[in-house]
């Protein structure tokens, strides 16, 4: 591992090796600390231990046991994110933290191999996950509400942790460059060098931003949905990657997740519905709406870096980690096909002057 590499994967905490937790002791960490006997489900997880949890009594929960290289100050600044909102905006469906019994709500414990791991635990949100099922206009409509209302209830939080680095995050794209390096696939690797070398002439508009506290992972597998609710969405969860970072990106995010799986003459069908629910709540200016279809396929970029590179250092999650890698090659030729005027072109419709990012 190069010493740039290395500092992505320590600052960015990607590279936090760890004896996955059997339900045995995560069982006896809640009876020790809430008092309560129940059966277990394991979750798949990029990165930690979590587990829903179901007592006899039919009461829900998450149990979640961090990464060994999680530190205190960023378990904090999730768990202080969730307080703030419900402060600001309780209907926005999100988990809170359950009291221990024992303790503080965030507690360390000493794992098998002697590592410090953080334990907290958050209410159970009902629903599905968006990547088990499926979505109507109307309903992607709704999830773009709901990520713009999140917005305005994260707006004016602050955090110590608030700036540390994630190298999911766009905005830092360009300090993966190096990770082309991981790329075994000649073509793939040639498309995502072009793919950054776009992102260049991006990246000093992108600087100049609005920026914000924001959850910065709004895909799928982190919105529950219940196509009986009026709201479909029930659920945000995973501020596992929240960090401050610009609005646009945060938006970008949200639409690369709706993009289809496989190739599509119009990429952004499905984000048309998602952008037009978050402009009925929120406003994004028109240098930003120029500026996210960039960031989206600068999301794609990163992700396909992260993960191919991410596979080999954990090749027993290798399936959970590429889960949606493969479909980010024809997204990204797409953009490739299109000039650069014709990508800032996309969101136009919804520009107030009509004006572009060039």
């Amino acid at each position: 591992m190069t010493n740039r590499t290395h500092l992505v994967a320590q600052e960015g905490g990607l590279s936090g090796a760890y004896i996955p937790m059997a339900e045995e002791r995560a069982n006896l960490i809640l009876k020790e600390n809430y008092g309560i006997s129940a059966t277990l489900k394991r979750f798949e997880t990029e990165k930690d231990d979590t587990f829903r949890v179901e007592t006899a009594m039919g009461q829900k929960y998450v149990l979640k046991v961090a990464n060994p290289e999680e530190s205190l100050e960023e378990i904090d600044f999730q768990h202080s994110i969730l307080s703030y909102v419900k402060s600001r905006d309780p209907t926005v469906p999100i988990p809170h933290a359950i009291n221990c019994a024992a303790g503080p709500d965030i507690f360390h414990i000493t794992d098998i191999d002697g590592s410090l791991r953080y334990v907290r635990m958050l209410s159970y949100l009902d629903g599905v996950p968006l990547d088990k099922t499926h979505s109507n206009p109307h309903e992607r409509f709704q999830i773009g509400k709901v990520l713009a209302r999140l917005r305005h209830a994260t707006e004016g939080f602050s955090h110590i942790a608030e700036n540390r680095y994630c190298a999911w995050d766009v905005q830092h794209l360009l300090t993966l460059e190096h990770l082309l390096e991981e790329v075994d696939d000649p073509t793939h690797q040639m498309a995502l060098s072009q793919g950054l070398k776009r992102f260049c002439h991006v990246a000093d508009k992108l600087k100049k931003c609005r920026k914000q506290v924001l959850h910065n992972d709004f895909s799928k597998s982190n919105i529950v949905v219940d196509h009986h609710s009026a709201d479909f969405v029930t659920g945000i969860i995973d501020f596992g990657d929240a960090v401050k970072t610009a609005i646009a990106i945060d938006v970008a995010t949200a639409l690369l997740n709706q993009l289809p799986e496989t190739p599509n003459e119009d990429l952004f069908y499905r984000a048309h519905d998602v952008i037009e629910g978050y402009l009925s709540i929120a406003e994004l200016t028109d240098d930003e709406l120029s500026l996210i279809p960039h960031l989206v396929m600068g999301r794609i970029i990163t992700r396909a870096l992260l993960t191919l590179w991410r596979a080999k250092l954990f090749p027993g999650n290798e399936r959970y980690i590429m889960r949606n890698t493969e479909q980010g090659w024809h997204q990204l030729n797409w953009f490739l096909a299109r000039s650069s005027e014709q990508v800032s072109d996309i969101l136009e419709p919804y520009s107030k002057s009509r004006g572009s990012i060039r």
